[in-house]
């Protein structure tokens, strides 16, 4: 009788422990993707210290996906699909078990001073890059909800990318960006899904001392899109959640026009912020962020190179 008691006991303290680690999981329950950007330093700085931090935290989130929102080749892109960069910037780098999931990919400005068709064709070298196309759309269901993912080429939407055509030949070669945003409006116009977040490498709002005119682009042309649905959510169509960028090397979450604008940090090397109209966080640390999302909420944590949860964005 003793013995039986002991392990009922022991029973009830592990049944009791594994309560504990459940609850103590926030990404259990939710479609969780991870948003990694700027990465391509080719594992220095803290880039292989950020992708075994991946590794470890998609052990316990078990994400979908990696979203990758460009320059993931510093500095001058790739050259062709067996170029070494993909080695250094990527295979080798982020090689942990739990990372062999898909990647799914957007263009940064580094990827444009090189081959960006080479970044496509990509997909069909390596199983887990996948892009098909320059700009596309995902949608991951489960856990009671479904979550769209849609997919920007930004850099081809800048006027001063488009103009040097020596530097960024690949932007000057692009169809006309109406025919992007025309399909962004489309696919806002048809989308029924209960999360709807937008992903592109080039901010709409953000601090920076970089050209204002890369902004006053996308507010002219993203923003004034995600704009409209955001008006339209108010007739009970669908609302843009969030719209994620990188290119800025640090986390800033701004919140203008009754949205919120989120840039994820670099993967690798972060860069010095400031406030600015709308600013509700912001802080110079590298690291990643995961969203995480079910029937209930939408919630994006942005992660340091030491696992901590800087700042949560809810939903």
């Amino acid at each position: 009788m003793k013995r039986i008691k002991t392990f009922l006991l022991l029973a009830a303290m592990l049944l009791t422990a594994a309560s504990g680690a459940m609850a103590q999981n926030p990404y259990r329950g939710h479609l969780n993707i991870f948003v990694a950007s700027d990465m391509g330093r080719n594992g220095y700085y803290e880039q292989r210290k950020i992708a075994a931090l991946m590794g470890e935290m998609a052990a316990t989130a078990g994400p979908e996906c990696v979203a990758a929102v460009g320059d993931v080749h510093h500095f001058m892109g790739v050259a062709s699909t067996q170029d070494p960069l993909w080695q250094s910037n990527f295979e080798r780098i982020y090689d942990h078990p739990e990372l062999m999931i898909p990647w799914l990919p957007v263009l940064g400005n580094h990827e444009y001073r090189g081959n960006t068709q080479a970044c496509l064709d990509y997909s069909a070298v390596s199983r887990r890059w996948q892009m098909p196309s320059r700009y596309y759309t995902k949608v991951f269901e489960g856990k009671g909800t479904a979550l769209r993912l849609i997919f920007l080429d930004t850099t081809p939407l800048i006027a001063k990318y488009r103009q040097d055509s020596a530097t960024y030949p690949d932007a000057c070669r692009q169809e006309a960006s109406s025919a992007q945003l025309a399909w962004l409006d489309s696919v806002l116009t048809a989308a029924t899904e209960q999360w709807i977040v937008v992903l592109g490498h080039h901010p709409v709002y953000a601090e920076t001392p970089k050209d204002e005119s890369e902004r006053e682009d996308m507010q002219a042309t993203v923003g004034a899109i995600l704009r409209k649905h955001n008006e339209a959510a108010k007739l009970g169509k669908g609302k843009v959640a969030m719209y994620i960028n990188g290119h800025i090397h640090n986390f800033q979450h701004i919140q203008r026009d009754g949205m919120d604008f989120i840039t994820n940090s670099s993967a690798s090397l972060s860069r010095p912020v400031n406030p600015t109209a709308g600013t509700v966080y912001c802080r110079d640390r590298p690291g990643f962020s995961i969203l995480s999302a079910n029937k209930h909420k939408l919630v994006l944590r942005m992660i340091d190179s030491d696992g901590n949860v800087l700042h949560e964005v809810r939903k």
